[in-house]
Formats: structure tokens, C-alpha cells, sequence
């Protein structure tokens, strides 16, 4: 089984991708400004992550564009099961 991480910039992709493992987007808290939605994550339920401030879909796109951001992600752990395993990096990243 291949653990392998994808990487896109597909809205199309991530979005679904997210909402299957029960994610919402987010930013750290303090992060941002008045106009900024600071650092973007995925907020995944029960992950006791701190409290993140939870971001719509189009305000959380604006941001991962603004940033040329990447999404990189894994579909399956390596037992097989649903991975979590997502990270942003910058779209000039190998």
C-alpha cells in the first residue's frame, strides 16, 4: 500500500478531501490581521489542536491563494486506513 503524499493547488480536490475526514478550515488563532486570515490549517475534530478560528471556504481559497500555497496531503496511512496527513507548503516547493 502506498503512503505517498499528493500535492494540488485544486480547490475541487482539497475541499472534498477535507470534508470527507470531517475537517474545517481554519487559522491559527493570532495569526492574522484585520484583513488577514493569518495561517491557514485544517482543523480536524478531536485532534486537540488549540482553538483555531474556524474560516468559510471562499475567505479560507483567498488566503491559500494570496500565499500561493500547495496543499499536501496523504489518502491512505499505510495499514490502509483514512489519513489526516496534510500539510501547506509553498507552490515553488519540490
Amino acid at each position: 500500500m502506498s503512503t505517498t503524499a499528493n500535492k494540488t493547488t485544486d480547490h475541487g480536490e482539497i475541499k472534498p478531501w477535507v470534508e470527507k475526514r470531517g475537517g474545517r478550515p481554519a487559522s491559527a488563532p493570532g495569526s492574522g490581521g484585520k484583513d488577514d486570515a493569518g495561517v491557514l490549517r485544517i482543523d480536524f475534530p478531536g485532534a486537540g489542536d488549540e482553538d483555531l478560528d474556524h474560516l468559510d471556504w471562499d475567505t479560507f481559497f483567498e488566503k491559500f491563494e494570496e500565499a500561493q500555497l500547495a496543499f499536501l496531503y496523504q489518502d491512505k496511512t499505510a495499514d490502509g486506513k483514512l489519513s489526516r496527513f496534510n500539510r501547506f507548503v509553498s507552490r515553488d516547493e519540490d
